[in-house]
């Protein structure tokens, strides 16, 4: 089997764009998927096909009935199936990277400009902060681990079931009769089959279970920002234009002008006639 040092180092750097539930499935893939199929796997399947044996000398049926039975080996079919499982991650992590890089160039823009943009998706140290299109993106891959995982579950199970049969028989050409076959250590192949199975269902259920915390997150976060708008009026107050407030200042300013004139007219008036008998 190939190195695996590649994908591991890419993975280990999403444990610190992920969640807690994403860093235990990163633990997961590690040690129960690519350090077991690394380390034993490959050993108890290394002679699936050599050790099989068939009841019949004609040339080329064992290699037919071994086709037949198996369109693919179980070591390569757990090795497409971690690949594709983790595709989606490396595609967050190549996303997450991008936002990083952009915030970066924002706190630098805010050095030489006070009134740039902030950042919204990290903070000083560099952690990203999963919320808006992040949050997005996050759940969007675990949507699509979450079907590659049941595909695969379900493609196994059609392919060759959940354990490994001792004895099956062959009619494929060029086989002229009905042929048995008889597979090497089957008992401890069916162990490691169902070991896997537990692995990927566990996995299936990290990803599950993240869905729902992030929603449920989300969903409690909003009903908060709700709940404190609606106690609070002052947050739902949006002071008057600066405009407005000097066209009401300057009506006021001449309703006050009015007013002032019309007490000094009537003040003349109503000293006038006094005025006259006093002359008088």
């Amino acid at each position: 089997m190939g190195d695996w040092g590649f994908l591991s180092t890419l993975l280990d750097k999403v444990q610190s764009h992920s969640t807690v539930i994403g860093k235990i499935w990163m633990s997961v893939l590690f040690i129960f998927r690519i350090l077991v199929l690394g380390a034993g796997v490959e050993n108890v399947w290394g002679d699936e096909r050599s050790d099989m044996v068939c009841n019949t000398n004609t040339p080329g049926c064992e290699n037919v009935c071994y086709d037949w039975k198996f369109p693919i080996s179980h070591v390569r079919f757990w090795v497409m199936q971690i690949i594709f499982v983790s595709t989606p991650t490396l595609l967050y992590l190549g996303h997450a990277i991008h936002v990083i890089h952009q915030e970066n160039k924002l706190r630098e823009m805010q050095r030489n400009n006070l009134f740039a943009k902030s950042p919204k998706y990290t903070d000083e140290n560099g952690k990203v902060q999963i919320k808006g299109r992040l949050l997005g993106s996050y759940l969007a891959q675990l949507f699509f681990k979450i079907i590659l995982e049941l595909a695969f579950i379900v493609g196994q199970y059609y392919l060759y079931g959940f354990v490994m049969v001792p004895e099956f028989h062959c009619e494929k050409a060029p086989c002229r009769m009905k042929t048995e076959c008889f597979m090497s250590r089957p008992t401890e192949k069916t162990i490691f089959i169902i070991f896997m199975l537990v692995v990927a269902c566990v996995s299936l259920a990290l990803n599950i279970l993240e869905v729902c915390y992030l929603l449920c997150k989300r969903i409690t976060k909003r009903r908060k920002h709700d709940g404190m708008v609606h106690h609070n009026p002052k947050a739902n107050y949006m002071p008057p234009p600066a405009f407005s407030l000097s066209l009401d200042a300057a009506e006021s300013l001449k309703q006050n002008r009015m007013n002032t004139g019309l007490e000094t007219g009537w003040a003349h008036r109503s000293s006038s006639p006094a005025e006259e008998k006093s002359e008088l």
